[in-house]
């Protein structure tokens, strides 16, 4: 998905994807739907404030953000545009697309999901949320549609878990090369953890579907020998990527194959 695209651009380039989702729809080779983007209030421009993705979670982070009266009157001022561009981007699918769609939301994110034929979250828990998570999602289940949670996991080291979604954050990519900003401890136990835990919890509340991030951080190279450099800590993925391009299962890969097996 491109990023830092004027909401404008970024409807017409959905629009193109659904053009495209639409022909392999009428080829008759499964269910299609198509996702609407991921996360568009930080992603995209005109919202949060911020040149780039990066500046605009940056602002979404920062506990001053959400404590300055003058910082949050712009970030909601920015937020209350949402809702129109929620409607001009499901019209503009309607016209090319006749499946079903749905969109990637932000836990954060308000989303009239009347316009939708799925409600779906990239659904995070960390610390701060571990206390709400169900109910948040729960709530989802109001609209009468089938739920997804179309993003979740953790990364490979010891406290990942309670990072949940930031856990990625830990590489200064301000030196070259990019280097690891602390001293992590892997653990590739923590995301078996974490994948057990949150797929208990979606049982619990009878989601339709649940889709782990990810398989690769293929530009997150695995590096045991070079700790400072071994990238792969920030990954999700469910495999490790050697500077030779091999791929390595990860103990969540295993894990992950039992979940499925045991759920046919």
């Amino acid at each position: 998905m491109p990023m830092d695209l004027e909401p404008d651009d970024f409807i017409a380039f959905l629009a193109g994807c659904g053009a495209r989702a639409e022909k392999l729809r009428q080829s008759g080779r499964g269910d299609v739907v198509l996702v609407l983007g991921c996360e568009l209030s930080v992603f995209c421009k005109g919202f949060v404030p911020g040149e780039t993705s990066g500046e605009r979670l940056a602002t979404m982070a920062d506990p001053a953000t959400w404590t300055d009266q003058a910082k949050m009157a712009e970030l909601y001022a920015g937020l209350s545009r949402w809702g129109d561009v929620q409607q001009q981007l499901v019209t503009a699918a309607r016209e090319v697309f006749a499946g079903r769609i749905t969109y990637a939301a932000g836990m954060w994110e308000d989303v009239n999901w009347e316009l939708f034929d799925i409600v779906s979250v990239d659904a995070y828990r960390d610390a701060a949320s571990a206390a709400t998570f169900r109910d948040e999602l729960q709530d989802r289940l109001k609209w009468g549609k089938p739920v997804a949670v179309t993003e979740f996991g953790c990364c490979a080291y010891k406290g990942a878990a309670d990072r949940g979604g930031s856990g990625w954050m830990i590489v200064d990519r301000s030196v070259d090369p990019p280097a690891i900003n602390g001293s992590y401890e892997r653990d590739e136990e923590e995301q078996v953890e974490y994948l057990l835990e949150l797929v208990e919890e979606f049982e619990r509340i009878e989601l339709a579907a649940a889709f782990w991030f990810s398989f690769a951080g293929y530009e997150l190279r695995h590096r045991p020998d070079d700790p400072r450099h071994d990238l792969d800590l920030s990954s999700y993925g469910l495999v490790a990527v050697g500077d030779d391009g091999r791929l390595t299962p990860k103990r969540v890969f295993g894990k992950l194959a039992e979940v499925n097996e045991g759920r046919r």
